[in-house]
């Protein structure tokens, strides 16, 4: 059955693969970013010259085929933005998919399609890659929930990367329940405790660096979800998390990312020359320029960061934060908005990406029913307690 596509959320709507009868998702279906292996089919990674210079794959990703073993079937390539760049969503070549949940706004990136997939309906759910924000922020601005894991728990094989220190295979579904049942399958077992049907946080930190970001409109929307949370929690303490200030992680993480992505992509770039849209030029432009250059601050800035979240947040605490500073801006903005939404996006989607730890973001209705994003920010390898207290929490 090929999709109708009606949101352009796919890029290949007719790619289908049946999973394995009697698993555990049997009966769902999922769309993958068009980034992930799936024998027989070409990814384009959202640029045609990538599609041209690559061949089809010989076999399923990792997580391809533990969804299929686990009964799900797939059904649906999805868009992405050029060489997951990005978090608005809006492909120079392919296009821009529909935001069923935020009509003439943009969907958000680099997982554009498969958020777009879940909230239309499309799909059950959809895997996606998150390096900078790009399962949290098109979840956030498309109304479905969104899971980044903790670093290096869930493969990446037959995944293409952006920056392998900072990577990761996320999921976005329409439930916190799906969310859970997910990833029982991709986590592992050592992550899923086999006698655990409900857990506490200890504490749960606000962070007033991070709520300071969000827009005014939004900031009551917010704190209602908020709200829903508390009950879950031993203990809500007031905090600041970056002495240094976000913006100072922001470029710590703008740096180290970019630095990995000369280093994934550079070579491919100067041997293809392909063409890209004007932001994502503008992107690997500036990373070709601090190829080489000095990072050992930022890098020991990182360490740092990492050290004090890890230590703060241990096995039962966690930070709740906007997923981002307000709902997603109108299609068609010029480059300087989208770029400022951009900063304020990162802002805060570095924190976990910095530290390495799991995120989930949870949809809120907004001012004039526009979707919202409240993210819940776990311990190091917590990401089995994150999504079942959440589930449990979050009504």
């Amino acid at each position: 059955m090929v999709l109708n596509n009606q949101h352009g959320a796919f890029i290949v709507p007719e790619l289908e693969v049946t999973g394995r009868k009697q698993g555990v998702l049997e009966g769902l279906s999922f769309a993958v970013k068009d980034v992930f292996a799936v024998a027989g089919h070409s990814s384009s990674a959202g640029n045609p010259d990538w599609l041209r210079s690559h061949e089809a794959s010989a076999a399923h990703a990792a997580t391809v085929l533990k969804l299929l073993e686990a009964g799900a079937s797939l059904r649906g390539a999805a868009h992405t933005d050029e060489l997951m760049y990005s978090l608005g969503g809006e492909n120079y070549h392919y296009g821009t998919p529909l935001n069923p949940r935020g009509p003439g706004r943009i969907p958000g990136g680099s997982s554009s399609g498969s958020a777009v997939a879940v909230a239309s309906g499309e799909a059950d759910f959809a895997l996606g890659t998150d390096t900078g924000g790009s399962i949290r922020v098109p979840s956030s601005y498309c109304g479905v929930y969104g899971f980044r894991p903790t670093h290096g728990v869930v493969e990446m094989d037959g995944v293409i990367p952006l920056a392998p220190g900072f990577d990761t295979v996320g999921w976005i579904a329409d439930s916190p329940e799906l969310l859970l049942r997910i990833g029982k399958v991709l986590l592992g077992t050592e992550q899923v405790p086999l006698q655990q049907n409900s857990y506490r946080m200890s504490k749960l930190f606000i962070p007033a660096d991070c709520w300071a970001l969000a827009e005014t409109a939004c900031s009551e929307f917010l704190e209602q979800g908020l709200h829903r949370l508390r009950a879950g929690a031993d203990e809500t303490l007031e905090t600041v998390i970056s002495a240094e200030g976000l913006k100072t992680w922001m470029d710590v993480f703008r740096e180290l990312q970019g630095t990995e992505i000369w280093a994934t992509h550079g070579a491919w770039i100067e041997q293809e020359q392909p063409v890209f849209g004007p932001d994502i030029a503008a992107r690997f432009t500036w990373a070709a320029t601090i190829a080489g250059e000095d990072h050992s601050r930022s890098i020991s800035l990182r360490q740092e960061i990492t050290a004090r979240l890890r230590d703060l947040l241990g096995e039962d605490g966690c930070l709740v934060i906007p997923t981002v500073p307000g709902p997603a801006p109108l299609r068609g903005g010029d480059l300087q908005q989208l770029e400022l939404n951009r900063s304020g996006a990162m802002m805060l989607c570095c924190i976990a990406g910095l530290a390495g730890l799991p995120q989930i973001t949870l949809p809120v209705h907004g001012p004039g029913g526009l979707p919202l994003g409240l993210s819940v920010i776990g311990g190091y390898g917590q990401d089995h307690r994150l999504l079942s207290w959440v589930r449990q929490n979050w009504n």
